[in-house]
């Protein structure tokens, strides 16, 4: 039971009205918050205050577990964090990883091999010797550089980060595929050596103190390397499954990662309807882009969850690019707002985890590689969570990083959704959670709205009346 004489409730807020400015570069979320739990009062009653909208919280009815939040470990982000000095270095990646001093990112993303953000060097694989099946050749030589994802991940570790890890790949070896000008998909006799080769990284990976929790078969398969969804369920039934099973690798398998949530339906059909496919598969990942060009589909995420609800679906992926954003980067605090809404959508509608694309980018978007032939453009300027001016130092931590973490820090992997009513209403956006062992329960409420709001908050019995600042995103918190 809440009750004040018992328990604490702790309120956690940012808007853009507590620093006075747009862009938070010089406070941190911690100090944020201790600023801030001064200023607010909590009152907790049996009755709601009358003419109050009341948002009721209900932890007996329960949707899915959550795996966790973060973004992804890219060479450019390597790149700006070696512009700086060892003690600032280690306070950015303190301020992303550390749970207690941090944003506590939970659930991240590497690459397997290049993708446009391998801005190490060329374009790459970890085995360009034409035809070596069994992978003789391999090296992950260039993950374990300065710059390298390798090194990169090793380091959020060492600064109190404990996340799970998936990877996925644009493109195979170009020897593996048919033509790589002209019909850039797998040849089937390859089929193997990929699996091989999907093998190797995670056991080269693992050799050097980075386990894998879940190997994506093929990132916007379609867009980047042409396979399509039959045929990755082939590769996966025939090949990388049992590969899997008998080598007692224990990385899990997440069929693939589509370009955008209306192609969920598609990996269902291929790939979860058959039970042969379907017994390898531990996780389906998605990312939100046609958000860009035609309207976020968030009903296919609950759709595909309500039909295979034994199969965490993850949105891997998302992020603002020069050609979709009119400024790159925005770094300013009201952006976040849009991030937020995001976030909230696609978990309300089932996601287990959250992942943004570039998690640390220089005050230009970059850097990034250019292979115009693996899809990589010039220029391909991106928002990050954070940038770092490669010239003078400055690091601005964006809106996105603010929503972001009211979600990663409260939100601990392994809580679990829980009922919350009305979840939309009068521009309020309100998500609930509770830890698995039901002693611990986040809420999570955006004003959205030009204007400061009131709400009752309601929880077994129990009435919390919270203000609501313009445009803020606001975590209760409390032990039951």
């Amino acid at each position: 039971m809440l009750c004040p004489q018992a328990h604490r409730v702790a309120v956690h807020r940012e808007s853009k009205r507590q620093t006075g400015c747009g862009v938070w570069d010089l406070q941190c979320l911690r100090c944020a918050v201790r600023q801030l739990w001064r200023s607010v009062k909590i009152v907790v009653t049996r009755s709601p205050i009358n003419g109050v909208p009341v948002v009721a919280i209900d932890p007996g009815i329960t949707y899915q577990t959550i795996d966790g939040f973060g973004a992804s470990f890219l060479e450019g982000g390597m790149i700006c964090l070696n512009s700086l000095d060892a003690t600032r270095r280690g306070n950015v990646l303190t301020k992303l990883f550390d749970p207690v001093n941090g944003s506590g990112f939970s659930a991240m993303k590497t690459t397997i091999a290049a993708t446009d953000f391998a801005s190490a060097g060329g374009w790459y694989s970890y085995n360009d010797s034409v035809g070596d099946v069994n992978m003789e050749h391999f090296s992950i030589a260039r993950d374990l550089g300065p710059n390298g994802m390798l090194t990169y991940i090793k380091a959020a570790r060492q600064c109190g980060g404990n996340f799970k890890l998936q990877s996925p790949m644009d493109y195979p070896p170009d020897w593996m595929l048919y033509d790589v000008k002209s019909k850039q998909d797998v040849q089937p006799k390859y089929y193997q050596a990929l699996a091989n080769y999907y093998l190797k990284y995670l056991k080269a990976y693992q050799e050097n103190g980075v386990f894998i929790d879940y190997l994506s078969t093929f990132n916007e398969p379609m867009g980047y390397c042409k396979i399509n969804f039959v045929e990755i369920a082939t590769l996966i039934k025939n090949n990388v499954g049992p590969l899997f099973a008998s080598s007692g690798i224990k990385t899990k398998i997440m069929a693939c990662e589509v370009v955008s949530r209306n192609q969920l339906d598609d990996v269902g059909k291929n790939i979860m309807d058959d039970p042969d496919v379907a017994k390898y598969v531990s996780a389906v990942g998605y990312h939100g882009y046609e958000s860009f060009f035609g309207g976020a589909k968030y009903e296919t995420v609950s759709n595909f969850r309500a039909k295979y609800p034994g199969t965490p679906l993850w949105m891997t992926e998302l992020c603002y690019a020069f050609k979709w954003h009119s400024q790159i980067p925005d770094l300013g605090f009201s952006d976040g707002e849009n991030w937020g809404k995001v976030i909230y959508n696609d978990l309300d509608n089932g996601a287990s985890a959250w992942i943004y694309w570039n998690m640390i980018l220089d005050q230009n978007g970059g850097p990034w590689l250019v292979s115009t032939v693996h899809g990589d453009p010039d220029p391909n300027a991106q928002q990050a969570i954070v940038h770092i001016n490669s010239s003078t130092g400055a690091v601005i931590y964006t809106g996105l990083y603010y929503y972001l973490s009211h979600f990663s820090k409260y939100v601990r992997p392994g809580y679990i959704k829980i009922d919350s009513k009305p979840a939309r209403s009068n521009e309020i956006y309100t998500i609930a959670f509770k830890s698995s062992d039901g002693k611990n329960t986040v809420t999570n409420i955006m004003n959205t709205s030009g204007s400061d709001k009131t709400v009752n908050i309601k929880y077994k019995g129990r009435y919390v009346t919270l203000s609501l600042p313009a445009n803020s995103i606001t975590t209760l918190s409390w032990t039951n």
